[in-house]
């Protein structure tokens, strides 16, 4: 009979068997799929290695390469996160079947935990019998240690300080130590506090509201009002050393100026000012001065601005072919003349965009053919940029006497072939536009082969307005004038500890601990290569 009990536990075998069968299949397509997705992770972690070593080997050649590199950034990623998922079903799915094996991805060798981490030790003690005979006599052999980094959550205290008081039998005077200095008068706020709230702010672009809410998730509420008056307080206290950096910065043989939009609240809209920077950096060409950068801030782009912020500097100024800087350049020669020289990144760039292939494949068909003549121009100026790589932190003799051997003739090559095919080009061709930037500006481009001081480009003020350009889109405008000039007091400090390998926050909190005590004579010892060099709690940091 159909239904007799043999036939049931046929029925159950084959059931048994094909739900094996079916158990082995899905745990080798998944093994194969986890297997694809870590091969594909690999390629991509090996791309973006290559490109690093390229990019070490021969310095970034193009902008291109650099959106690249971030794209393959972008992209392992995305695959290391797949490639997890795809390996964790894969263990599930042969977990069901004795047939196949686990999948175990490949991944790269971890580097150790650093040594000045602390160690905590959670001991599984060994067994007090034997698991096989179940004897007591047993003799320790060693131990394995399986380490796990961990994270302890933001811990906040309360500082009390006690000033106990004496009385004097004799005379009966009551006495009492002083009470400690702190950088805001009647501040509430240590140190440490007040660093964090600035660096929040200023170096990781999130407003003080999003750091309220988050506070207050924590379980301190501190509101926003009350935020806002510690940042004010500690840009006042911090503005003398904000000098220093000024005097410093301004005291250069060389600086390189820029400036980016800034929005700004405004009553119904907002209005765009700017912001500007002077950054002073020396070890192009084996100068001993520290780094620093400069911030300012203006209400607009007028040339008044950076007339007033270089009124007592005389030197070079490398920057673009802003327009406002000419009352500078144009101004009677001694001790207050500034001497231009001109960026050759951005001149780069207008021939660069077009001759970008793969960016105009994205705009589609209708897009404009690249220009040969523009791809020309880049291997050309790509030549000179390769000569700045080699001589990159010699002295100024030695770049000097580099370039005229080896720069000079390409660059009088290159302005004879840009003039020569000039000519044959009509006024209104984009080409002819990026030839004519340059060679209306001729003396100001070619002033770095006479000057070993001098930069190919102006990227050292671009990278130091990387910051606020990325800050934009976090805190998307600036609240008031006021707010920007204490942005530029606050960017000043930050961007100059990141520029000599300083620690914002952590140079900010003794700052803030021992500026109201230290003497004006000795305030010179908070700049951070001082402090680096010097201070205790820099070698703790």
């Amino acid at each position: 009979m159909e239904n007799s009990p043999a036939a049931i536990a046929e029925l159950q075998a084959r059931l048994a068997a094909e739900q094996a069968r079916a158990d082995a299949a899905e745990a080798q397509v998944a093994q194969l799929t986890a297997q694809a997705s870590s091969t594909e992770a690999l390629i991509v972690s090996l791309k973006l290695q290559i490109e690093k070593l390229r990019r070490e080997l021969y310095g970034q050649r193009s902008e291109r390469k650099a959106r690249l590199l971030g794209q393959l950034e972008l992209e392992l990623e995305e695959l290391q996160a797949t490639a997890s998922e795809d390996e964790l079903a894969a263990e599930q799915a042969a977990a069901k079947t004795t047939r196949v094996e686990a999948f175990e991805r490949r991944r790269p060798a971890r580097k150790p935990f650093p040594e000045h981490l602390p160690r905590e030790r959670v001991v599984i003690p060994a067994p007090e019998t034997c698991e096989a005979c179940g004897s007591d006599r047993l003799s320790r052999l060693g131990e394995t240690v399986t380490e796990t980094l961990e994270v302890i959550p933001r811990q906040w205290k309360v500082v009390q300080t006690v000033r106990e008081k004496v009385s004097c039998r004799c005379c009966a005077r009551i006495s009492q130590p002083p009470a400690p200095f702190h950088v805001v008068a009647r501040g509430w706020a240590g140190p440490s506090l007040l660093a964090m709230i600035l660096f929040e702010k200023y170096g990781q672009h999130q407003p003080l509201n999003r750091q309220s809410e988050r506070y207050a998730r924590e379980g301190v509420e501190l509101s926003l009002s009350t935020l806002a008056d510690q940042v004010g307080a500690c840009a006042h206290a911090l503005q003398p050393l904000h000098a220093l950096i000024a005097k410093h910065v301004l005291a250069a043989e060389r600086l390189h100026g820029d400036d980016t939009p800034v929005p700004v609240l405004a009553k119904g809209k907002t209005r765009t000012a700017r912001a500007w920077v002077y950054v002073r950096d020396d070890t192009p060409f084996g100068g001993s001065a520290a780094p620093a950068a400069l911030f300012r801030y203006s209400r607009d782009r007028s040339s008044d601005h950076p007339v007033e912020h270089l009124e007592r500097y005389g030197g070079i100024l490398q920057a673009d072919a802003y327009a406002g800087y000419k009352p500078l350049y144009e101004r009677d020669s001694g001790a207050g003349a500034v001497t231009e020289a001109l960026c050759w990144s951005h001149a780069r760039r207008k021939f660069y965009e077009l001759a970008d292939l793969a960016r105009k494949r994205h705009r589609g068909s209708r897009a404009p053919p690249s220009s040969p003549l523009a791809l020309e121009a880049v291997k050309r100026i790509d030549a000179l940029f390769d000569i700045e790589r080699a001589i990159n932190g010699l002295s100024a003799e030695e770049r000097r006497a580099i370039r005229q051997e080896q720069s000079r003739p390409l660059v009088e090559e290159l302005e004879s072939w840009m003039r020569e095919e000039r000519a044959g080009l009509s006024r209104n061709a984009e080409v002819a536009k990026a030839m004519n930037y340059m060679l209306k500006r001729w003396e100001a481009f070619t002033r770095f082969l006479d000057d070993g001081r001098i930069c190919l480009t102006n990227n050292a003020a671009e990278r130091a307005l990387r910051g606020l350009a990325l800050g934009r889109k976090s805190w998307l405008f600036a609240g008031s004038d006021r707010g920007g000039q204490r942005a530029a007091v606050i960017y000043t400090l930050i961007v100059t500890a990141k520029m000599n390998d300083v620690d914002p926050q952590a140079w900010l909190a003794d700052v803030l601990a021992r500026i109201a005590e230290i003497p004006q004579t000795r305030l010179h010892e908070l700049l951070p290569w001082h402090w680096k060099a010097n201070s205790p709690a820099a070698q703790a940091a």
